[in-house]
């Protein structure tokens, strides 16, 4: 391919994005950072063919990460933190590499680097209260809020790599996946997190009274719908993207997230368009310098 009198491979096309992907997820050091946690020595808090691994490792994340955003917001407390503490709007990919870097780090990093992040997770959180728009006072460090963030992202993962992935989990897989996770919530000061699906499930559904729209979470959805701070090309990207994860989105958040609800579309439509996303960013990040990880 010849692009301004220059021929170009594709495979360094595919390099180029890979690099500029890595960059905005990952961080400006991306390739100093994957060293630091994929090829730094010292026992692992999961082995290598354990299912936290499986799912954080591929692609799905990326949907499914917007997704766990989207069903977070609905806590109205959890959303309040988020709202008056992170700077989403002006930074968005601080916020995105932030969470990146925790996953990493504590699903491959050494044990001694999968702690050193929690613990600066932790002081994060400490500073992180005050009193929401309906009045009542909220905490990072409340282990009630801790736990709807931490199922939220769970199920999120789960659910997504289950529909997009390769070699979706089966039953032992998803419980061993579930279970992994609670070692991390643990860490990080949830209490009796869930340690099988259906505990998950079960706890999700006791979480539904509380969580409703507002204010704060109307905002998140428009931000994260229509104006992502992309350039044009990649924006389209994201916002195929982002119709496939509400194509994931139980029915039950449609309402209070404004968002529509077409089940033959998504069904027909858009979770293929997720899985074509998928595929396209696991064949662009599957560059010499990534053999370990899909990401």
């Amino acid at each position: 391919m010849k692009l301004l009198g220059k021929t170009i491979s594709i495979e360094q096309i595919r390099e180029n994005i890979a690099t500029e992907l890595r960059a905005r997820v990952v961080g400006p050091n991306a390739s100093q950072r994957t060293q630091e946690i994929m090829d730094a020595p010292g026992e692992r808090w999961f082995a290598e063919d354990r299912p936290i691994r499986l799912v954080h490792g591929d692609a799905s994340m990326f949907i499914g990460g917007l997704r766990a955003l989207l069903l977070q917001s609905l806590h109205p407390l959890a959303m309040a933190g988020v709202a008056n503490y992170s700077d989403y709007r002006k930074d968005p990919w601080g916020r995105l590499q932030r969470t990146a870097d925790f996953l990493a780090a504590t699903s491959f990093g050494p044990a001694n680097e999968a702690q050193r992040i929690v613990e600066r997770v932790k002081a994060v959180h400490l500073k992180v209260n005050g009193v929401a728009s309906d009045g009542r006072t909220y905490s990072a460090t409340d282990p009630h809020l801790l736990k709807w963030v931490h199922i939220a992202e769970i199920d999120s993962f789960l659910y997504t790599y289950q529909k997009f992935s390769k070699a979706p989990l089966d039953q032992a897989g998803r419980d061993g996946y579930v279970k992994d996770a609670a070692y991390v919530a643990r860490a990080v000061g949830v209490i009796d997190p869930p340690e099988s699906e259906a505990e998950m499930r079960a706890m999700i559904d006791s979480y539904r009274p509380e969580l409703k729209s507002t204010r704060e979470s109307r905002d998140a959805t428009k931000y994260l719908l229509f104006k992502p701070p992309l350039p044009g090309a990649a924006k389209i990207a994201y916002w195929l993207l982002m119709v496939a994860t509400v194509s994931t989105l139980p029915a039950w958040t449609r309402i209070p997230l404004r968002v529509g609800y077409l089940p033959i579309i998504e069904q027909v439509i858009l979770r293929p368009l997720g899985y074509l996303m998928t595929s396209a960013i696991r064949w662009i990040t599957s560059t010499p310098m990534d053999k370990s990880s899909d990401t």
